[in-house]
């Protein structure tokens, strides 16, 4: 699995989002459903994808007590409409209860690692590597992180400690490339790996003269990118390329062909529609 263990945090986060379905109580069940009421219940795809967030889901049932959740893919696995992709057994009423919780949380990571997949294959053979980016939904950073990896992405960098990428804003603020790449040289005495966004060919220029790890080639058209790859790799020991900004999957091989390194997509974590997931109960016993 690409999530085998989930961080205190995110079990604290689970539990947050259980309390938030669960409100005062789940009324419905505890009025309709006997306490000792037990049943057998099938996670099923609706819709062909990529499925990510199986321990994410285990843990609602986790908390809730009393139910065996048994995975019947792992994550980064494909399953076709009608595939089982996890089947529990135990209380009737807390299977109803966690059912809503699971499958919004399933049925989410999911859809990112079904769309990471699709980029990913749009790009094989090409040696392009896509990759995630900090557009995540807040405090589901790792969740969606492990689903990217599960489609077959990279990370990009964490958070802002875990590298310096110096971005438009960055260099409005610091007086351009070569006067913040100095600022950072000065004080990075954590040995951080440092990216610089650029926006057309005098700014790779620049950038190669300051001497970064990476270059990123942002919003720019296709013989731009074409034209900076080029110039970047004629110098010896190049540093690596990363184009972003507005990558679809209509035009991320042509882009991936241009010979870059890394392709960020926000869109994997932003806009991923959901996979279509159901739970049903396949037998219950009073």
């Amino acid at each position: 699995m690409l999530m085998e263990t989930l961080t205190d945090d995110l079990r604290r986060l689970i539990g947050q989002a259980l309390a938030e379905d669960v409100g005062a109580g789940d009324w419905t069940t505890r009025w309709c459903v006997a306490s000792t009421a037990t049943a057998e219940a099938a996670i099923v795809a609706k819709a062909e994808g990529v499925i990510a967030g199986l321990e994410a889901a285990a843990e609602v049932f986790r908390q809730l007590g009393e139910v065996k959740f048994q995975a019947r893919l792992a994550d980064g696995d494909g399953a076709e409409p009608g595939t089982t992709v996890a089947s529990l057994e135990g209380s009737a009423r807390s299977i109803l209860t966690g059912e809503r919780t699971a499958l919004n949380l399933l049925g989410r990571l999911s859809g990112v690692a079904t769309l990471t997949r699709r980029f990913v294959a749009a790009v094989a053979g090409t040696g392009a590597r896509i990759t995630d980016t900090r557009k995540t939904t807040p405090l589901w950073r790792e969740l969606e992180r492990a689903a990217t990896r599960a489609g077959g992405a990279v990370n990009h960098r964490r958070g802002l400690d875990a590298m310096v990428l110096i971005k438009e804003n960055h260099l409005t603020c610091a007086g351009g490339i070569s006067a913040a790449v100095q600022l950072v040289r000065r004080a990075n005495d954590r040995g951080l790996r440092v990216e610089v966004e650029t926006t057309d060919l005098e700014e790779v220029r620049e950038a190669l003269k300051a001497g970064v790890d990476r270059i990123m080639l942002d919003n720019m058209p296709l013989e731009m990118v074409e034209r900076a790859v080029a110039l970047i790799g004629a110098r010896p020991s190049p540093p690596e390329i990363e184009v972003s900004g507005g990558v679809r999957l209509e035009t991320v091989r042509a882009m991936a062909a241009a010979g870059v390194d890394y392709i960020s997509v926000g869109a994997l974590t932003h806009s991923a529609p959901a996979l279509d997931l159901s739970l049903q109960i396949v037998k219950a016993l009073q």
